[in-house]
């Protein structure tokens, strides 16, 4: 009987396709189950099967497992989104396979509660509240005092998430939640929290070790959409101690440390202030960063986590990896984009992405969404691997036609880089 590893969900944008492609590598048969197989025709082309079932319901999700348990051995099952890594860790728990906690993950990803819980322990975290309404908000933020960061209290990717200076983006904000253009799975919960000034560093960690730290900038606010990532970030070993440290303690605070956590700082006026803990790998391309920069290959040891094999976390080598994400500055239809075989021939170039195609609409949401690809280099030295990336993205361009505002508007094209 074939050995199968069963993905939950998937990312279009994210470690989807690295999870499939580690667990064949390994021998396994990766099956995702998805609610829309449509978003991952592309893993049936490396062999993988997609089946559709409904993944906000467990009792299905057990029963297509059961189903699949008839034809498969299931070593094991996982998955690449944050957002059905709770569901992940209840169906270990049901079909007795090595799997987190669930009540960990599920407190983890509730971000108030984790507030409280890091709170609970010392952990340097910003000043928050929780509102359930406009005028909590607004109260709230007066509380901690302008600027604030607003958000969900609970989600990903920084969807719905705004750093507001003032009162008047304060209500602006909040509408925009509440009035629709947000979607909540259950009733309103919004998260107000001091903005953390400072560089922003995030910590990869599998159990107990921190496999590295990297940092990461952001285009202009309002929004938190990443331009770039460097793997590893520059700092002394105190800095790093200090940053490892804080890390650790969040594990504990929340009852983590099987398998891989993403810890997201700011090095405040108070050293290294925790914004988030993600009870999963990072997405994007920080798995790949990772490789390249330390020789370890997160996905493909997570899986043998799962699985029940001992996982390899040693360090292979020692380079600095670094991606620069493409984000355009406006909405309208891509025109065309051109420079991927260019950018990825220059010397360094680990990888070069495009998520989107020629005549596809673009309308920004100011968060991940935004990023319509990147290119990953690596070299000796951040120096390098900075020249690299500069030397590739210029070779990149793309034309846009901005979405007419009213009748009087005449389109134009536009290319940016």
């Amino acid at each position: 009987m074939a050995k199968a590893l069963i993905l939950i969900g998937g990312t279009v944008m994210g470690s989807g396709l690295l999870y499939v492609q580690a667990a064949q590598r390994l021998g396994l048969q990766p099956i995702t189950l998805s609610a829309d197989p449509t978003r991952y025709d592309h893993f049936a082309a490396k062999g993988a099967e997609t089946i559709r079932v409904d993944t906000d319901d467990l009792d299905a999700l057990i029963r297509e497992c059961s189903r699949l348990r008839a034809i498969y051995d299931i070593a094991g099952i996982t998955s690449a989104a944050d957002s059905f890594y709770a569901t992940v860790s209840k169906l270990c728990r049901h079909f007795d396979l090595s799997g987190p906690n669930p009540e960990a993950i599920e407190q983890c990803l509730d971000k108030y509660t984790q507030r409280q819980l890091l709170a609970a322990s010392g952990v340097p975290i910003p000043a928050y509240r929780l509102a359930a309404n406009a005028a909590d908000v607004e109260d709230s933020a007066a509380e901690i005092g302008l600027p604030v960061i607003i958000k969900p209290a609970v989600g990903s990717g920084s969807v719905g998430v705004r750093l507001c200076r003032t009162a008047d983006e304060v209500i602006e904000h909040t509408n925009s939640l509440l009035g629709g253009q947000h979607i909540w799975r259950s009733a309103p919960r919004i998260l107000v929290e001091e903005f953390a000034q400072g560089p922003y560093y995030s910590a990869d960690i599998m159990g107990n070790e921190v496999i590295g730290v990297c940092t990461g900038d952001f285009g202009r606010p309002p929004h938190f959409v990443f331009r770039e990532f460097t793997h590893p970030a520059p700092l002394t070993d105190d800095e790093y101690k200090c940053i490892a440290d804080v890390s650790l303690s969040s594990l504990q605070a929340l009852g983590l440390g099987w398998g891989p956590t993403n810890i997201e700082l700011r090095w405040t006026k108070r050293g290294p202030v925790v914004i988030e803990v993600n009870p999963r790998l990072a997405g994007g391309t920080n798995p790949k960063l990772v490789q390249l920069a330390y020789g370890v290959d997160l996905v493909t040891e997570h899986i043998k986590l799962v699985i029940g094999e001992e996982w390899d976390l040693r360090r292979r080598h020692s380079q600095t990896a670094a991606a620069q994400f493409l984000v355009p500055d406006r909405d309208g239809i891509l025109d065309w984009i051109d420079g991927e075989s260019p950018a990825a021939d220059v010397p360094g170039v680990a990888e070069v992405k495009f998520y989107i195609k020629s005549q596809t609409p673009i309308v920004r949401k100011g968060d991940y969404r935004d990023c319509i690809g990147y290119v990953i280099a690596a070299s000796p030295s951040l120096e390098q691997s900075k020249a690299i990336l500069r030397h590739a993205i210029d070779l990149i361009h793309w034309s846009i036609t901005p979405l007419r505002t009213d009748s009087r508007s005449d389109s134009k094209d536009s290319k940016l880089t």
